[in-house]
């Protein structure tokens, strides 16, 4: 499962190695219509994963049937969450003028954003087939799946934006087609690899997966999860436009601290969505000692795995740094920005793994009432502060992710003692 994440994350680096050598402003524009897809679409994508709970805990309670009631719903949920996220994505010329974004690359991000809603059906249907098989333990045909994505997203790529076998070079638009085009080979293929554990939960049609009340449940149980996602990624978003506003410098800097978090944070988010799986299905048994041998695997992996890169981020951020950029400045300043992520990145590692125990428990609204403060009412704020009213200034904005992150972390293990320490109860739709 942490392949798979990494697998996530690779498309959209793969779309920008491949246009970065195009131009800058055909980088820029990639760049910049990948976040806004990104952050626009992360909510529906987090509240499909209300399947975790439901088809774990069925799975280990072994009612195939319910878990067939969740899949399809799952699906008729994605349909319903990809015209949502259509609508949203459809006016991106106009809010990307209104942030202020550079004007001679709204016009390609725009186009970028719009090619990409004919991608969007696909990328739920596979978040809904991928929650479910995960949740049955059946995980390498995601990982195949994701393998070739990344391989025919590449060799689109080589199509459409340099426009070979007979294709024109497209630039943006062939970056965007060639992830469209992937994003529908992802669905498909999942679908072909998995057919035969899929097959007799897909069909036939059940009358009762269309029964609304049952998919507003769903939907209560899904859209806390998607919230927290859309705040954390909201707030890591808008410290990185603060940091813009410093300066080009203290943008680079960030750019390269930031990537090195995000890369290394993969490994506990897929160890958290490994805790879900593995909590709800001691859940659906009935086995609480095996629930609680889950959530102490999984801090020991996802926290774990932190706590030795943070000494690495601590240890030699020079290196780092340097491997990244030749800018002395920007090595400098980035020198400073990796040991903060080395302690923050701790607490970002435990959160991942506390919200995916909890979301295995079915537990999804309290988490997202203490993001919302911790990241939005406390964090934002400090770090501006920081950044803008002390001598701090880069790393001032870098300290405000421990002051958001820590709390989360701490509040989301104390969450767990209290759910774990009441009687265990399977979520039923």
């Amino acid at each position: 499962m942490v392949l798979v994440q990494l697998g996530f994350q690779a498309m959209g680096v793969v779309d920008t190695l491949m246009v970065g050598r195009v131009s800058a402003p055909v980088l820029a524009a990639v760049a910049l219509g990948n976040l806004y897809f990104f952050n626009v679409s992360i909510f529906s994508m987090g509240t499909l994963m209300a399947l975790d709970p439901l088809v774990a805990q069925a799975a280990g309670a072994g009612e195939m049937r319910a878990v067939a009631r969740a899949m399809q719903r799952g699906l008729v949920l994605s349909l319903g969450l990809s015209v949502l996220t259509a609508l949203l994505l459809a006016p991106a010329t106009g809010l990307l003028r209104a942030f202020h974004q550079p004007a001679e690359i709204i016009p390609d991000a725009a186009a970028y954003v719009r090619i990409s809603i004919f991608g969007i059906v696909p990328y739920l249907a596979f978040v809904v087939l991928r929650q479910s098989l995960q949740a049955m333990h059946r995980v390498a045909p995601i990982v195949w799946t994701m393998l070739a994505a990344n391989l025919t997203n590449a060799g689109f790529n080589w199509v459409f934006v340099y426009g070979h076998l007979g294709s024109p070079a497209l630039g943006v638009a062939g970056s965007a087609i060639a992830t469209a085009i992937s994003r529908w080979l992802m669905a498909l293929m999942l679908l072909a690899l998995a057919w035969p554990e899929l097959r007799p939960h897909l069909v036939p049609l059940r009358r009762e997966s269309l029964d609304w009340r049952p998919l507003v449940r769903m939907l209560r149980i899904g859209a806390p999860i998607g919230a927290q996602q859309a705040l954390e990624a909201g707030a890591f978003g808008a410290i990185g436009l603060l940091m813009g506003v410093l300066g080009t410098i203290e943008m680079a800097a960030h750019q390269i601290a930031i990537t090195l978090a995000s890369f290394t944070f993969m490994v506990p988010l897929g160890v958290g969505s490994a805790a879900a799986v593995r909590v709800g299905h001691a859940i659906g048994a009935g086995d609480r000692p095996r629930a609680k041998q889950a959530v102490r695997a999984a801090y020991l992996c996802g926290v774990g795995f932190m706590t030795i890169t943070a000494i690495v981020f601590l240890s030699m951020p020079g290196v780092l740094s340097r491997s990244f950029s030749g800018d002395a400045r920007v090595i400098a300043l980035a020198s400073v920005l990796i040991p903060i992520a080395g302690v923050f990145q701790v607490f970002d590692g435990a959160q991942a793994v506390g919200a995916g125990v909890l979301r295995g428990a079915g537990d999804t609204t309290a988490p997202l009432i203490v993001m919302l403060a911790s990241y939005w009412l406390v964090g934002v704020p400090v770090s501006a502060w920081l950044g803008f009213h002390t001598t701090l200034g880069a790393a001032g904005l870098w300290w405000g992710f421990v002051l958001m992150l820590a709390p989360v972390a701490v509040f989301l293990y104390m969450r767990i003692r209290v759910v774990f320490w009441r009687d265990l109860e399977r979520v039923v739709v």
